[in-house]
């Protein structure tokens, strides 16, 4: 315990050297402009008396008196740092009107993408760089797509957005801006009243396709019908044309066997005889003249 309580001030110095004197050492230091920091993907640029005198693009430690000589010294006093972020950016820009060579009016959205190439260029000559970009991509489209064919301006959008990055690539460069890509994302009509009558006109050819296609269907299947009941009424005529001239060779087969014949023929009169339903009377083989009597006296019993 009485170790503990001899080592509370031991502690206390360290910590108030490790955490308060040091980052004011480092503050001052920064101050007096001896060293700075560069992030990742930042731009420092500094200004004394109303001129830049350094610019620092690699990030890490920097010593600035190496790279300011002893103007370092006094940009703390009399100058400005300015930090400057060099990352890529991008925008949309959303239904830019332009109307189309038919004089449909239709709207355009642009995304491109941009990042600082001149960092002193982009902080002094233009008040609102990114303000200004995106005005000149906005001039551009209307300048180069308009009264363009509308079916080329629903197609061709990668020729269209090389147009609008060549058209303003130049003037970017000037604000310090480095334009990447730069894409026409969507291209849409503007007019409620034109889109209704657009959708009317689909659904209405898209019934007439339907109607078509329905009607041509029908068209073959009657044809694949009367083409099959055509050739069956042809087949069914030349079996009925056939027929006769089979039985007749059966027969005339048959024919030639006396007893064959007889049978067949008497099988074909009982057939035909029991198929007609009709009565048949049956009576003894005799011939004599009592039969007559006993069928009538058979007739007067009943």
């Amino acid at each position: 315990m009485n170790f503990l309580i001899s080592t509370i001030p031991d502690i206390a110095i360290a910590f108030g050297i490790v955490y308060i004197l040091i980052p004011i050492i480092f503050v001052i230091f920064r101050f007096l402009g001896i060293y700075t920091v560069v992030q990742e993907g930042t731009c420092h640029v500094y200004t004394l008396f109303g001129s830049v005198v350094g610019v620092l693009r690699e990030p890490g430690l920097v010593i600035l008196p190496f790279h300011l000589g002893i103007n370092a010294f006094l940009i703390g006093l009399f100058g400005r740092r300015y930090v400057i972020d060099m990352r890529l950016d991008q925008r949309y820009l959303r239904s830019l009107p332009v109307n189309s060579e038919e004089g449909a009016p239709m709207g355009i959205g642009v995304w491109y993408e941009m990042s600082i190439s001149d960092p002193v260029a982009f902080l002094f000559k233009n008040a609102d760089p990114q303000g200004s970009l995106a005005a000149n991509v906005s001039n551009a489209v209307v300048r180069t797509l308009s009264n363009m064919p509308l079916a080329q301006m629903l197609e061709n959008r990668h020729a269209m957005s090389q147009a609008v990055r060549a058209e303003v690539s130049p003037k970017a460069a000037e604000w310090g801006y480095r334009l990447g890509s730069v894409y026409i994302r969507k291209v849409h009509f503007r007019d409620i009243n034109m889109i209704r009558q657009i959708e009317a006109k689909v659904v209405n050819r898209l019934r007439q396709v339907t109607s078509a296609i329905l009607q041509d269907g029908a068209n073959r299947v009657d044809i694949i019908t009367s083409t099959a009941e055509r050739q069956a009424a042809i087949e069914f005529a030349r079996a009925k044309a056939v027929r006769p001239q089979i039985l007749g060779r059966a027969l005339a087969k048959i024919s030639t066997d006396p007893e064959v014949r007889d049978a067949l023929f008497t099988i074909l009169e009982l057939q035909n005889l029991a198929e007609s339903k009709a009565r048949v009377i049956l009576m003894p083989a005799q011939t004599d003249n009592r039969i007559i009597p006993a069928l009538m006296a058979a007739q007067d019993g009943r």
